[in-house]
């Protein structure tokens, strides 16, 4: 950047974060593949609370995924995106399954139905959102700071 004497540089916009992304198989495999890329995709010094919650997050939001939003024997993707953005982590997780998954409320005996009950304790706030081709996505925003 070029500047003329006795006046100041102009000032640049600072470059935003780019997304970290991954393709995954849709299979039992990717959940342990998802939990390292999220590990390693943040930052040094990033709190281990934080990385805990987001680990367990992206394992819970892919496990969904797998079992509910793809169809046996077919090759399909799962995608997984993670950001910081307006003070939180953003992960999302998208499948291309149309079934909508709902927050339910588990007897002490159920061996399953706990996902999204994770997801809404550890987030600040989630969502599921459908994907205009087909699928969708949920997205979980966690607090950089605790919270």
């Amino acid at each position: 950047m070029r500047s003329t004497p006795g006046l100041l540089p102009p000032r640049t916009p600072a470059v935003p974060v780019v997304p970290a992304h991954w393709s995954l198989p849709a299979g039992p495999a990717s959940v342990s593949r998802a939990r390292r890329a999220v590990s390693q995709g943040l930052p040094d010094g990033c709190p281990p609370r934080l990385a805990a919650d987001l680990t367990l997050l992206v394992s819970e939001l892919v496990t969904n995924a797998v079992r509910h939003g793809t169809r046996p024997g077919e090759e399909e993707v799962i995608e997984v995106v993670l950001w910081p953005s307006d003070g939180h982590y953003w992960l999302a997780v998208s499948d291309p399954g149309s079934r909508m998954p709902a927050l339910a409320a588990p007897g002490p005996g159920a061996c399953g139905g706990r996902g999204l009950v994770l997801v809404d304790a550890l987030s600040a706030v989630w969502a599921v959102v459908p994907r205009r081709t087909c699928g969708k996505t949920v997205v979980a925003g966690v607090p950089l700071l605790g919270g």
